[in-house]
């Protein structure tokens, strides 16, 4: 075993709800992912501290017209949630809910990069988590503010006809949120319940409840209250998980602003079996932990794309697994194959604004500074059509060549101010504001978005590129994580039709840089 020293958060970006386990050697921890798809990703890692993506439980959830984004609204702030993340006797199992189509999801396999298989689990399980006792039977715990146990049917389809289904806790405190989140194991005979919570009088916390039987009481409180970095904002909801030598860990995450809600790694000790988290009680900065691959290569959580691609065997294409596409794709309007190195997008409906656009590609911003680049050819471009590079927010901002009497013009926009804060869910109805327009010789420019997310900025930044360079297009736009996306800020390559279908955006030369 070496010692391997990390910082926290160990993911500067928007990977939240998190659950963890560890097979062996390895860890696996999956994440919501909304409205994005592919989704439900599962990041690997051998050290607790280092992470890259292994795969995604689903290329496509229901293809309803909300998770298509045909129906007007869209899923945002919606789709899959606070998955629960567990492996029992050689199989794989992936558990949530999607906020938008009221469904308990099942998802099981044998191995992690897949296939996976659909099932579903009658009934709506809030923030649910999966326990695989002892005796074969399995329970599900769930709820916000009143915590239930609700044992399943052996095949896991239903409750199961007679079996324990039980109110476990109920939050009387005055919150801002009562206990939800939930993390549901059995360690040494005892059973256990992590959720998140949020007292009036302090930040969000971690709590924890035991019980030496499912129908016993189950007594403890909050175990955690810690900031990190100043950011008033408490570390909070997630999974623990032993190493192969006996420590362990927690992972929670903490809201850091626009860039989302971050990965920390706790420290967890026991005492007289209830868990104490943190180092003198706080999520520390530096932590140190143990590992046999201390030399092992992890992949980027974040990519850089010629969009040189081969269809595999049954003729599909696979992207890079950083990229997802703001709801579910339609594959007929976009191709990486028509021109090899080249992102085609073809528009196929009307939209007001980015919000709307069908096949708009993704990545998560990272890191407290970063900058995304792309070469844009515009030729095909039709009257009233918008392509380029987003930094994509419910208060979103942009670079983007559009077309007007004929016209090649670079505009910058971003949402509209209303004054009606956009709650959760909400669906962005407006066009964007143009702060600054200019012309442009011809079809081809190249972009860049630069994106600030040190404390106290949560700013994002465009420029087009001169003789003389890179030159500021507009305004910066201030970043904002609300609840009307619920996720944190990402670039995104976009094409959005205001008057007529069937224009063509095509984009060449990404390059992701973390400064």
């Amino acid at each position: 075993m070496k010692q391997v020293t990390g910082e926290n958060p160990v993911i500067y970006s928007d990977y939240p709800d998190l659950d963890i386990i560890r097979v062996e050697d390895t860890y696996y921890m999956v994440s919501t992912t909304m409205h994005f798809m592919p989704g439900g990703v599962i990041l690997r890692s051998y050290d607790l501290l280092h992470w890259e993506i292994a795969s995604y439980v689903y290329e496509t959830l229901d293809d309803t017209p909300g998770q298509c984004l045909t129906d007007g609204k869209g899923v945002y702030g919606k789709g899959m949630w606070a998955a629960s993340l567990r492996y029992h006797n050689g199989r794989f199992y992936v558990c949530f809910v999607a906020n938008d189509t009221g469904k308990t999801y099942l998802y099981t396999a044998e191995d992690v990069a897949g296939p996976w298989k659909k099932n579903l689990i009658e009934g709506f399980y809030h923030d649910s988590s999966l326990l695989f006792d002892d005796d074969g039977r399995v329970y599900i715990a769930y709820g916000n503010r009143e915590i239930y146990i609700t044992e399943l049917n052996e095949s896991l389809t239903a409750p199961k006809e007679g079996g324990l289904h039980r109110m476990a806790l109920k939050d009387t405190e005055n919150v801002w949120l009562g206990y939800e989140g939930a993390h549901f194991y059995k360690i040494n005979g005892i059973y256990y319940l992590f959720f998140i919570h949020w007292p009036k009088d302090c930040p969000r916390t971690e709590a924890c409840f035991c019980s030496d039987s499912l129908l016993g009481e189950f007594t403890g409180g909050d175990v955690l209250s810690s900031d990190l970095d100043g950011r008033n904002s408490g570390v909070a909801q997630g999974g623990i998980v032993d190493t192969p030598d006996g420590d362990w860990y927690a992972m929670l995450f903490q809201d850091h602003g626009a860039v989302g809600r971050i990965p920390v790694l706790v420290p967890v000790t026991w005492q007289n079996n209830f868990p104490v988290f943190g180092e003198d009680g706080k999520a520390p900065k530096k932590i140190t932990v143990k590992t046999e691959k201390a030399d092992y290569a992890y992949e980027p959580l974040w990519c850089s794309d010629d969009f040189n691609y081969t269809p595999d065997a049954d003729g599909r294409v696979h992207l890079k697994k950083q990229w997802q596409w703001n709801h579910t794709p339609d594959a007929s309007l976009w191709s990486v194959t028509e021109k090899p190195g080249t992102l085609r997008i073809t528009s196929g409906k009307l939209s007001v604004n980015v919000c709307q656009a069908v096949n708009t590609l993704t990545q998560r911003t990272i890191g407290e500074r970063c900058a995304a680049e792309i070469t844009l050819d515009g030729s095909s471009l039709l009257e009233g059509d918008y392509a380029g590079l987003c930094a994509l927010q419910g208060d979103y901002g942009l670079i983007a060549l559009t077309k007007e009497a004929g016209e090649y013009r670079l505009v910058m926009m971003e949402k509209k101010a209303t004054e009606k804060p956009a709650g959760m869910g909400s669906f962005d109805v407006e066009p964007g504001e143009i702060k600054e327009s200019i012309p442009v010789n011809g079809p081809v420019v190249n972009l860049r978005a630069e994106c600030d997310f040190a404390p106290g900025k949560d700013t994002a930044e465009f420029f087009w590129k001169t003789e003389e360079g890179f030159q500021k297009l507009g305004t910066t736009r201030q970043l904002r994580f609300k609840l009307d996306h619920f996720v944190g800020c990402r670039f995104g390559l976009f094409l959005f039709s205001t008057k007529e279908t069937g224009g063509v955006a095509e984009f060449s030369g990404f390059e992701y840089q973390i400064k």
